[in-house]
């Protein structure tokens, strides 16, 4: 009787909980041996940004190859622009195929801090938060957890969802006030992806990049962009326009509490591929990624280059008044 007893419990347990399979540990440990333990993948969706109040859209393309090869590929919907993210043996650079130029960093990414496009910082995210909640339906494994934007505080949190193939649908990152600000929505992923010689090196990447891009050079500044938000007890105190080669460029020069120059310059792809050197760390900015730095943001929208840097101003500070210029014109 006890030995029958003992049988019906077990057979309970098995058919209300599986008796822990497919529970949340087991769910994770398989995802990060998927990820982690394969030989690589290529994975393709659709991201939509919001920044303020405008949303930019994105196809988007993430190769991952084991030994710690990236090659992330944003193409702006609305425009066609194309943005590569990269890593080999050489380092991190961004890729900006249409002006021929490419920005170089000395940079831990994509390791020190969260990435939306990037199956190992979404599993890297879950594991690192005891408080993580966990569910499953039918069809799919959903998970929430804390996130980590140093470079952008707002954004606290995470919601993906996997399916029962444990293939990422969809991440949401969140700000404090639960609106999603980055959403992922994946359309395919290949965990046995076959990549040709040379995939992950530059001069590969740029003798095959799409030529159907809009042009994004220009020659002039038609109407001057003014920061929407100034910190306290400053103001703008100088507003010069140069000719340069080629172009325009307009100084603001701010004073006051928390002085800072901001320099907006039109854009001239180059005449022969060029690495820049730079020290800061890559950042999705508006439409495009931009480098930042200790005291400086350098972003390009538009065709304008915006160049704003500060002796005074924190990261926080730059990124607020940063964040604050509208690519349509506005009264100072």
């Amino acid at each position: 009787m006890k030995k029958l007893s003992l049988f019906l419990l077990f057979i309970a347990c098995f058919l209300v909980t599986g008796c822990g399979k497919n529970s949340e540990s087991d769910v994770l440990a398989d995802l990060d041996k998927k990820v982690n333990d394969g030989k690589g993948y290529v994975m393709t969706g659709t991201l939509e940004v919001l920044n303020n109040d405008d949303i930019y859209n994105y196809e988007v393309e993430t190769a991952y190859k084991k030994d710690d090869y990236y090659k992330i590929t944003l193409t702006n919907t609305s425009n066609n622009h194309e943005q590569i993210i990269l890593k080999n043996d050489d380092g991190v650079f961004v890729l900006t195929p249409s002006l021929n130029k490419s920005f170089k960093f000395q940079s831990d990414w994509p390791y020190n801090n969260s990435q939306v496009y990037l199956l190992q910082s979404i599993i890297s995210d879950l594991e690192n938060d005891d408080k993580r909640t966990f569910k499953k339906d039918d069809k799919d494994y959903v998970f929430t957890s804390n996130v980590n934007y140093p470079n952008n505080r707002s954004l606290v949190s995470q919601k993906v969802t996997f399916d029962k193939d444990l293939k990422l649908k969809e991440a949401i990152v969140l700000d404090s006030d639960d609106v999603p600000n980055m959403t992922l929505k994946v359309k395919d992923i290949d965990f046995s992806p076959s990549f040709k010689k040379n995939y992950f090196e530059i001069d590969t990447i740029m003798s095959t990049v799409s030529t159907e891009e809009e042009a994004v050079e220009t020659s002039a500044i038609d109407d001057v962009v003014y920061p929407l938000v100034l910190p306290e007890g400053t103001k703008l105190a100088n507003e010069e326009k140069v000719d340069i080669s080629g172009g325009e460029r307009v100084i603001l020069t701010f004073s006051g509490e928390k002085p800072f120059l901001l320099v907006e310059e039109t854009v001239k792809a180059m005449d022969e591929f060029t690495v820049i050197p730079t020290m800061g760390e890559p950042v999705m900015f508006m439409d495009s990624f931009g480098v930042l730095s200790d005291n400086s943001i350098n972003f390009t929208s538009g065709g304008i280059n915006y160049y704003l840097v500060s002796d005074v101003m924190n990261q926080d500070e730059l990124l607020e008044v940063a964040n604050s210029i509208n690519v349509l014109p506005t009264m100072k």
